[in-house]
């Protein structure tokens, strides 16, 4: 089923052109159905690729998904064009009186900064303390991961001697979870990151499970107990090419990078990356949609219960 957005974003004629079914607002309307009520709390400065990478999974689940982009209000994005910003995005002021299936919160790149210092800390704190009243599941994203793990349960972040980067083998730690149905033993994710989170911390949180974990990577996806809070500390979005560009981008500015691991053939900048895990990523975001969004969420989203309320 396809994704439901609005007929002049950029990320449109970029999915149609990769075949993925997009239906534009018209045609959904004259559907009788209820799509799934996605937002996406986009904190990337390059938020037209981010939402392209996230919409592109979205688009090739099998339910139909409306989508609605949000961003911060107090923060000024200095990559992404204020007409695209104004035409496309929504503020927290603006959602803050629906609710939402699921709610998708990316990553950022403020990792060098603790949370407090971040300019937009505290609306993000408010953001993430409404979505466990009025969004039913919730998807975190590397940096997001991090600080919603913090903010929720106080797991730290630890600052890497190395950034970790390039595209990682990791282990399936719980093959009855229906998140990794379908998945095989082993499958590989691509990470850029100067902090983790480590498994320690998280053993010491009963509602935590960690699902998928990389020797060399570390944890990269858990989950709440419940199901309904999914976090994912690498980056199965991505495209082919995102390595690349920052990759490139770093050494046209002189800064310190190391070639990404187990991206290029023989770890060659001059040859065209190999993708390895564009399979396993839309597996994690159908199963998602699947499982733990449209199998589980009210038809009424009026009766979505806050995480607190679960068990009365």
């Amino acid at each position: 089923m396809p994704i439901k957005i609005p007929d002049q974003l950029p990320a449109k004629q970029i999915l149609q052109q990769e075949n993925i079914f997009v239906m534009d607002e018209k045609r959904a309307f004259h559907q009788d159905i209820r799509p799934l009520r996605v937002a996406i709390l986009n904190l990337m400065p390059t938020k037209i690729v981010t939402e392209t990478q996230l919409l592109r999974l979205l688009g090739n689940t099998a339910i139909q998904v409306e989508v609605t982009l949000v961003r911060i209000r107090t923060h000024q994005s200095k990559n992404t064009p204020e007409e695209h910003l104004l035409s496309f995005y929504q503020t927290f002021d603006q959602i803050q009186d629906q609710k939402f299936d699921a709610l998708i919160i990316t990553g950022a790149p403020v990792e060098h900064l603790p949370f407090e210092e971040v300019d937009y800390w505290e609306e993000l704190k408010l953001i993430m303390d409404w979505a466990l009243t009025r969004v039913f599941s919730l998807f975190y994203i590397c940096w997001g991961a991090q600080a919603a793990l913090y903010h929720q349960f106080g797991i730290p972040k630890y600052a890497l001697q190395a950034k970790k980067f390039g595209v990682f083998l990791h282990r399936v730690m719980d093959t009855h979870n229906p998140l990794l149905r379908g998945f095989d033993d082993v499958f590989y994710a691509p990470h850029s990151r100067h902090t983790e989170i480590r498994r320690a911390d998280i053993e010491k949180i009963p509602e935590l499970m960690i699902l998928g974990e990389s020797d060399e990577a570390g944890v990269n996806i858990l989950a709440t107990r419940d199901g309904r809070q999914v976090f994912i500390t690498g980056h199965s979005e991505y495209d082919p090419f995102t390595l690349k560009k920052e990759y490139d981008r770093d050494v046209a500015a002189g800064l310190p990078i190391n070639i990404p691991l187990n991206y290029y053939p023989n770890d060659d900048p001059t040859r065209e990356p190999v993708v390895r895990w564009r399979g396993h990523a839309n597996l994690l975001f159908a199963n998602w949609i699947n499982y733990y969004v449209y199998q589980e969420t009210p038809y009424d989203l009026n009766q979505v219960k806050s995480f607190s309320a679960l068990g009365e």
